[in-house]
């Protein structure tokens, strides 16, 4: 999806995008405010213009995504079956004008060509009992992290070098310098001197994925902060399986045998309202001389975790950088967690309420190619919402009650899912049905498909604004921050990065964003 670089955005030219995006999401609320599941029993088709009804009623799905969307399958001429209205190709290019691009540097996760559930970065103790989508987030993730650490602080000596060509995957040879050491000394040598950072602080680390591979793969110093004990215990096992296995693969005859840096896991709740003093204790003291300086990350750190990394960031000065990964934005709360930024706060308009915020976490991406492939798995929203007629009818108060996730619903007839779905929702399965509205609606799919379409065509408007809030919100503080797209989009919906210093950055972001930094 198009879109425009935080980076290219002058301070004047951020405030003026979000005056607009306050004033397009003012104009278009009734798509985003509207929950799908009530396509029927709020008439959301009704509300729709009727020169935008007759353009999108019957289209197939691949059209939605190619025409509505602007996600095209390769090698596909997008055709129109009619002329579209004004008013609806004006808000596609509005859409694609004023949000952030999730268009990362490179085109495609190359790492996953040869087999889709392991990346060909990463050898196997990396790759063990992370998924694909986590396998990539703290491969990208963490060479940003490497590249603002100084390079006196853990970096592996050079006498490390066959453990980490070992670490990598051989399928990086034609990419990547063949000594990833090299690699790593010229990047880091590069842009250390951005920062200086000693320590890096990795809070809501769940089960240590990102924290395991900065120290046990980057030989960075962590610490890992998770306010669940289970989680703590199972990243503290993973830990020791990690260093069996690169026991085991450690040549004593080439590489001397020496300590393994684990990550320093802390059991520990992070307030966003108060300073939390854990976060900002050293682990060690600094080799030569001087304050500690820390670098802040959370990859997808839920709701105000990522307003308290910020407000950390913003407050103490040991802390010298910040990347951070939000997500979960409908956990934020109100007021405090948006708006940050007074420029956005004074603007009219500028509230988002909870249903907004929760629409800004849908995967885009993700459903663009459900509809390229146009499978029977579509079909949920469109039973979801006749599910809810027959909820409604038989009880009026009940409105959009959690349905627990129902198996195989496309080897389902609506009739059969309407029963089990009433079972799950404490109604009786055996109430009588009008199976002819039933059909009705399911006759009505492609609307539904349509409708759901056009609010993810919005939601990453939203998105956009409140992490555009939160630049703003770091410069008005004087500190310096930039939004790139390091993950891939379709493996990683929330792929926009916060990157922040309290020095200019300049063009050591450019290194960043490569796939191959």
């Amino acid at each position: 999806m198009p879109g425009v670089s935080a980076r290219s955005l002058s301070l004047e030219e951020r405030r003026q995008l979000a005056v607009n995006l306050t004033r397009v999401l003012a104009l278009y609320r009734s798509i985003l405010d509207a929950y799908i599941i009530e396509f029927f029993t709020d008439n959301l088709w009704g509300t729709l213009p009727c020169s935008w009804q007759k353009a999108l009623d019957g289209l197939e799905p691949p059209e939605l995504a190619s025409q509505l969307l602007g996600m095209p399958g390769e090698g596909e001429v997008v055709r129109y079956r009619s002329v579209w209205p004004l008013t609806l190709l004006a808000l596609k290019s509005t859409a694609y004008a004023l949000t952030f691009t999730r268009t990362p540097s490179f085109q495609t996760p190359s790492e996953f060509l040869e087999n889709p559930s392991q990346s060909s970065r990463l050898t196997a103790p990396f790759r063990k009992h992370v998924r694909p989508k986590k396998q990539h987030e703290i491969r990208r993730l963490g060479e940003t992290f490497v590249s603002l650490v100084a390079p006196s602080v853990h970096l592996p000596p050079p006498s490390l070098a066959p453990v980490l060509s070992w670490m990598f995957a051989p399928g990086m040879k034609s990419q990547w310098p063949r000594d990833p050491y090299s690699l790593l000394f010229q990047l880091v040598k590069k842009l250390s001197n951005l920062t200086g950072c000693t320590q890096v602080v990795d809070v809501g680390s769940g089960q240590g994925h990102l924290s395991r591979f900065m120290s046990l793969g980057l030989g960075l110093l962590v610490k890992s902060i998770e306010g669940d004990q289970r989680l703590v215990e199972r990243a503290q096992r993973l830990d020791q399986e990690l260093l069996q296995a690169l026991e085991k693969k450690r040549n004593p005859q080439v590489v001397p045998r020496g300590p393994h840096h684990c990550p320093h896991h802390v059991v520990q709740w992070v307030d966003p309202t108060t300073l939390c003093e854990e976060l900002l204790l050293p682990l060690e003291k600094p080799q030569h001389g001087g304050g500690t300086r820390l670098l802040l990350t959370g990859l997808h750190a839920c709701g105000d975790l990522s307003v308290a990394l910020l407000r950390h960031f913003c407050c103490c000065p040991e802390v010298a950088a910040l990347a951070s990964v939000g997500c979960c934005y409908m956990k934020l709360s109100e007021p405090g967690g948006y708006p940050l930024s007074q420029w956005v706060a004074g603007l009219p308009g500028c509230e988002l309420p909870y249903r907004l915020r929760e629409g800004a976490c849908h995967a885009l991406e993700d459903y663009a190619e459900r509809l390229q492939k146009a499978g029977p798995g579509l079909r949920t929203h469109c039973y979801r919402a006749a599910l809810e007629t027959v909820i409604r009818h038989a009880r009026p108060e009940l409105r959009r009650p959690g349905v627990q996730g129902i198996p195989r619903v496309h080897e389902l007839k609506i009739e059969e899912y309407v029963q089990q779905g009433l079972q799950r929702v404490g109604l009786d399965p055996q109430l009588p049905l009008n199976l002819a509205a039933l059909q009705a609606h399911q006759a009505q799919e492609n609307r539904v498909m349509a409708f759901f379409s056009l609010a993810l065509l919005l939601a990453p408007l939203v998105e956009t604004l409140i992490l555009l809030d939160r630049l703003l919100y770091l410069q008005e503080q004087g500190f310096y921050a930039e939004l790139l797209p390091i993950f891939s989009p379709e493996l990683s919906p929330r792929n926009l990065v916060l990157v922040a210093t309290k020095m200019p950055l300049g063009q050591a972001l450019s290194a960043l964003e490569t796939e191959d930094s």
